[in-house]
């Protein structure tokens, strides 16, 4: 990230000028946006739908094997393909989700080619491919909470809310905790989805910082701001990882 360095191998030491241009580069500044928006929005719809049906698996008896392996199937799937079927439901003139809506008399809505819905519709795409991981690692943590404290709890008369939140959620922390870092670093490692579904538009509407740097890495052979790009990346899931930590993680230990 310090040097100009060539596809041939030489490079030449240029100090900061990468990290000065930068400053610079709307691009920069652009991917830089979208990608903390997608996460903002990615991370919390994961987190509940990966904690709600967690919830459902642990107190489901009948057939519980088989929906933790349906709700995990669409995780074994591969980003392109999940994000060619997702693709497929938001077409705007013969999409699944358009045809329903004018059932309803209602759209049709241009979900991927619309600054306002593309990266919510994204979001729900990525959210759907990958809760399943997230799922089984709360479910984990659920089946580790002794049965006898929400069962204590439960003879006291406290409600099912009530035993959720004093008792659930802070026995789950650590696990919570985990979650959202992991799927955290997920969000702002976004690339794959919007590679297929939208190419970075409509008007950079979606192009994040990944794709930023996939471009100047790989389509104009900018190794050495590449990598300048690489490691402000790295600096900034570093410090949402730290405040992450100092929010949530602060009693895990």
């Amino acid at each position: 990230s310090l040097t100009d360095y060539r596809l041939n191998g030489q490079w030449t030491f240029i100090g900061s000028a990468n990290y000065a241009r930068l400053l610079d580069d709307h691009l920069f500044w652009t991917g830089l946006g979208v990608t903390a928006l997608y996460t903002v929005l990615y991370v919390p719809l994961i987190v509940v739908v990966a904690l709600g049906t967690a919830l459902l698996l642990h107190h489901t008896v009948w057939l519980r094997g088989f929906f933790r392996g349906m709700f995990f199937l669409p995780y074994v799937t591969s980003f392109v393909l999940a994000a060619v079927l997702w693709k497929w439901l938001y077409e705007a003139e013969d999409g699944l989700l358009n045809a329903a809506l004018g059932a309803l008399s209602v759209g049709p809505v241009d979900f991927l080619g619309n600054e306002a819905t593309v990266l919510p519709s994204i979001a729900a795409a990525s959210a759907w491919r990958g809760f399943g991981y997230s799922m089984l690692i709360l479910l984990a943590g659920l089946q580790a909470i002794p049965r006898s404290v929400t069962e204590a709890a439960t003879v006291d008369g406290t409600s099912a809310w009530q035993r959720f939140r004093h008792i659930t959620l802070p026995l789950l922390r650590p696990v919570f905790f985990f979650v959202l870092v992991i799927e955290a670093i997920t969000g702002f490692q976004v690339f794959d989805t919007l590679y297929v579904m939208t190419g970075g538009g409509p008007v950079h509407a979606s192009y994040s910082l990944v794709y930023l740097l996939y471009d100047t890495g790989f389509k104009y052979v900018d190794f050495g701001y590449a990598s300048a790009l690489g490691l402000v990346l790295f600096v900034v899931v570093l410090v949402f990882s730290l405040i992450q930590r100092r929010i949530i993680g602060r009693e895990t230990g």
